[in-house]
């Protein structure tokens, strides 16, 4: 092929790639703007309806003009009216006086960032993510706030992949990259390089937490120390712990590797005697920290297989043989506001 020709081919291949890509993103936009002018077709309610007792707060994950955006529903009536915000997070967390939002902001360079707002959902401070978000959590008395990102990978089921979690005072300092906490793994002092953190959830004494420590192929329920800046494991097996409200059992996704694929069941470990209850009534794969509604039952995101993007919000009881049931339809990264 002379050079002539070899021009003539790369013009043709470049006007089909360009032409191929304006016309993608001219279906995007289409596609964007169509959901732009769809209203929710869920029940709403004024803003001010949130500020009226305890709630639930979520990420609307309806196919609407408010993707992505929090609502939030009554505690007592679930799935009822939402309110909708004007924060649009991929995950968030809230407490009685503070909100956690992690968020990508998509255009010519991609950014991630963390948001800490207060109870009327107007920003008060932002932080840098290193990449994906992933988790988030505060502590209950909204002092303290906890992020994890995917340094590299997408999820937990990519080959080598990396997280970075983050616990910060809210309004204040960084308390540090987990990672650089003293590590403990069975009793015995380890710096393993390929150890990954994530998943954290706070104890109600502004020092201790518990988060998911990996290493190895093996996942461990871990117990940090703020003061002390060490982390020690105390169970085998657990990912992305949450502490139930009473402060005496974690609620975690646990790996099952039978067939072909790998999926997470919800589980529940009692921290006292260690007994763990595998909650067999959901046989779907659970990917997400689990949220207690109150002392007996736990909420999760599913994505919906018939429909892209669209999540709800399940709640199960933690009873072993207990049937999940919908919570809250087109919902994701629910947080109990008691």
């Amino acid at each position: 092929m002379n050079g002539r020709v070899r021009l003539a081919a790369f013009a043709g291949l470049s006007v089909a790639v360009l032409g191929g890509s304006t016309a993608y993103a001219l279906h995007e936009r289409a596609d964007n703007e169509a959901r732009e002018r769809t209203p929710p077709s869920v029940p709403t309610a004024v803003p001010s309806a949130a500020a009226s007792g305890p709630f639930i707060a979520f990420r609307h994950t309806g196919v609407d003009q408010e993707y992505g955006v929090v609502a939030t529903v009554p505690l007592g009536d679930p799935s009822g009216a939402r309110a909708f915000t004007d924060v649009a997070c991929d995950r968030v967390d809230a407490t009685a006086t503070t909100r956690s939002c992690l968020r990508t902001g998509r255009g010519v360079v991609t950014s991630y960032d963390a948001f800490e707002l207060d109870d009327a959902w107007a920003e008060t401070g932002s932080a840098p993510l290193p990449g994906l978000p992933s988790r988030t959590r505060l502590s209950d008395d909204g002092t303290l706030v906890a992020t994890t990102a995917f340094v590299s990978g997408h999820s937990y089921l990519s080959h080598g992949f990396s997280t970075a979690t983050e616990i910060r005072r809210v309004g204040g300092e960084s308390l540090g990259n987990l990672e650089e906490f003293a590590l403990e793994i069975d009793g015995r002092k380890a710096a393993p390089r390929d150890r990954n953190l994530w998943g954290v959830t706070f104890a109600d004494d502004d020092r201790t937490f518990y988060v998911t420590v990996s290493s190895r192929g093996r996942t461990y329920l871990a117990r940090g120390d703020l003061e002390t800046r060490t982390i020690e494991t105390v169970a085998a097996d657990v990912e992305c712990p949450s502490l139930s409200p009473d402060g005496t059992r974690v609620a975690f996704k646990q790996a099952d590797r039978r067939g072909d694929g790998r999926r997470w069941t919800p589980a529940v470990l009692d921290l006292a005697t260690g007994e763990r209850t595998v909650l067999t009534g959901e046989e779907r794969s659970v990917d997400d920290q689990l949220e207690w509604l109150d002392d007996d039952t736990v909420l999760y995101g599913v994505p919906r297989t018939d429909a892209a993007g669209v999540s709800d919000v399940w709640s199960l009881d933690v009873a072993p043989d207990a049937e999940p049931a919908v919570l809250i339809e087109q919902a994701w990264s629910p947080s109990v506001v008691r």
